[in-house]
């Protein structure tokens, strides 16, 4: 199941509660399977990128947010929920980064696709009453992936009636602050330096061009 199902009914009243993404429902502690092989994004992301970058990094995240909350009253939380509950906590500081991550690359997975696609219906005509057009929208995306210094996420979100485009640095997830994201483009660079080295710019503008999930996009948005 793609990320956008499993929303939760607001049924209570805690900040927690009205403050979690409802599009992306409450997310276990785990490592989910990839949405598509291996080699499916080549050449823009190699099966060697993908073994290292999920099968490693993305692992472990898990398995250290395992053994972080292991016996805790975190232990069976859902990882929206100890986002938001650790967040700018510097006692949880590692319990937040790796929460955060998994979550992170989660939603990662599922806004890249094997084959290029177009938003359509009510998303695209939000891309183009904000942006301009569908072109003018990868141009901003391509510029704060890229302009992101040092490790970080440059995301599609929702926010305040609009669609716009943000970055966040290292872990930092957009919902934390009440935007809610419907793409993202990884720039930590154990993302692209094995296929493109420090080639972050043409690693992204081919990673927008060709392999972004409008679908997943369109899913999420649909979901606010």
């Amino acid at each position: 199941m793609g990320l956008s199902g499993n929303i939760p009914q607001e049924n209570a009243m805690t900040t927690v509660e009205k403050t979690r993404p409802v599009t992306h429902g409450e997310t276990p502690i785990a490592l989910p399977p990839l949405p598509f092989a291996d080699n499916a994004l080549e050449p823009v992301i190699s099966a060697r990128t993908i073994g290292f970058h999920y099968g490693k990094h993305h692992k472990g995240y898990v398995d250290t947010l395992l053994k972080l909350v292991d016996g805790t009253s975190m232990a069976d939380k859902p990882l929206e929920t100890i986002i938001l509950e650790t967040s700018g906590q510097p006692e949880h500081q590692k319990i937040f980064n790796n929460a955060a991550q998994i979550w992170n690359h989660n939603f990662y997975w599922n806004s890249l696709s094997p084959v290029a696609q177009a938003p359509s219906g009510k998303l695209a005509a939000a891309i183009d009453r904000d942006f301009g057009s569908l072109d003018k929208c990868k141009e901003a995306l391509i510029k704060a992936s890229v302009d992101q210094f040092g490790t970080g996420w440059g995301w599609l979100v929702y926010d305040g009636g609009r669609l716009k485009v943000v970055s966040t640095g290292d872990a930092e997830v957009p919902f934390v602050h009440g935007q809610a994201p419907l793409l993202t483009v990884d720039v930590w660079e154990h993302a692209y330096y094995l296929d493109w080295q420090n080639k972050r710019p043409e690693h992204v503008k081919a990673l927008v061009d060709g392999h972004l999930n409008w679908e997943f996009a369109a899913r999420n948005f649909a979901a606010i």
